[in-house]
Order: C-alpha cells, then structure tokens, then sequence
C-alpha cells in the first residue's frame, strides 16, 4: 500500500493529508488490491540507430533524441509491457457512477501500483541479466519526452501483448485495460551510472505528476 505515492497523483506536494482523506486511501487500496490481477511479458530485441536520432528496434524505427540518450552504448533492448488488468477498470467505472470522489483515488492508486509493479518486475529482470554480466538502463515508455505515443501498437504486436496479457489499443493509441504501460529497456555490456526510473526518467518537467 503505497499512500505517499497515491497523495503526489492527487496532487498533494509538501502538505500534509488529514485523517479522513488517509482513511479513504486505505480504503481505496484494500478493494483495488482485490480487483487488480497484474500481469508482465518481456523480451530482448537487437537495437541498431540510424542518422542522428534514429532508433531501429526489431524492425520498427523511431525518433527521439531522449531515447537516443538513454540508449547510448547499448547492444540490445528489452521490450515490457505491464497491466493491472480489467478488473481495475470495472472498479474505476462503478465508482466513477456511484461515488466521483471514490473514483479519483482509485485513480491515482491504480498509479502508484502500476508503477510499483514495473519496479519490481524490473528489478527481477535485472538480476537475470546481472547474473550475464550485462546491465539495464531505466525503462523508458512511449511518451516520456519525445519518445512518440505511435510506437504503441509497433511495441504491443512484438510482444503479442494482445494475446498473452490482454493488453490492446484504442483508435487513439490508449491502451486498455488503461492501467498498462509499456517500456523500453536498454541493455550494457557496462554498468550504468544512473539508477534512476520511472517519473525521473522523463524530460517532462512541467508534469503535474512528476516524482520529487
């Protein structure tokens, strides 16, 4: 149960929440970890780059100077994509009718869960490669900075997310169930320097969600 994290996605930064709003985050929490039934897939691709800011993954090529970067001096990537499943979204749409205020913490909740998922899921592939003595970069996802949101559906068929995990695209690129995420993960023959990941990974500063 992850409250500090859930108190930044609804917007609480340096302020202390009062006694109700903490008892409804845990509240919140508890029917969120019964609805949730998370899943991950990944897998290793060959990386290659072209021009300046080009990004060639598996057959599927890019732009973006911020993945470039976080990319520089790898020799291959993993692909990883994770959900809290459909049982989320069914809470989300219930409270949504019932109970608006419910809903928004559900939101942010479902949040702090994704991301805490990813983490763990991460680290337990890291030390499968730390074990080849190879070393991962902070994942990276499809709308950090200027990594475009239109490599989704390229991302989403090399891993059959579809198929294996549920995870689809609407019309407008959104995935569903909507607590998904997607990453790219580069992979070092050299340990990296920085750890960091998730909000700290994103040239988005202006972000009203983004982590301390």
């Amino acid at each position: 149960m992850n409250v500090k994290e859930t108190l930044r996605y609804l917007g609480y930064h340096g302020q202390e929440a009062d006694s109700q709003v903490l008892a409804l985050v845990e509240q919140c929490w508890k029917e969120l970890e019964g609805a949730a039934s998370p899943k991950s897939i990944y897998g290793e691709y060959p990386l290659g780059f072209f021009e300046e800011d080009g990004i060639d993954v598996y057959g599927f090529k890019t732009r973006s100077r911020a993945l470039k970067k976080n990319l520089d001096g790898c020799v291959g990537v993993v692909m990883f994509a994770a959900t809290l499943g459909t049982g989320v979204d069914m809470l989300l749409k219930r409270y949504g009718k019932l109970q608006m205020s419910k809903a928004v913490v559900i939101q942010a909740a479902a949040a702090a869960m994704l991301e805490d998922y990813c983490d763990e899921i991460n680290e337990e592939i890291q030390m499968v490669y730390e074990k080849k003595m190879r070393f991962l970069r902070p994942r990276f996802s499809p709308g950090y900075g200027d990594f475009s949101l239109d490599c989704q559906p390229d991302l989403l068929r090399c891993l059959e997310a579809g198929k294996r995990i549920g995870i689809t695209l609407t019309d407008s690129l959104l995935m569903m169930p909507s607590k998904s995420v997607t990453a790219l993960i580069g992979i070092s023959d050299k340990p990296a320097r920085c750890g960091t990941q998730g909000c700290r990974a994103c040239g988005k500063k202006d972000c009203e969600y983004r982590g301390e």
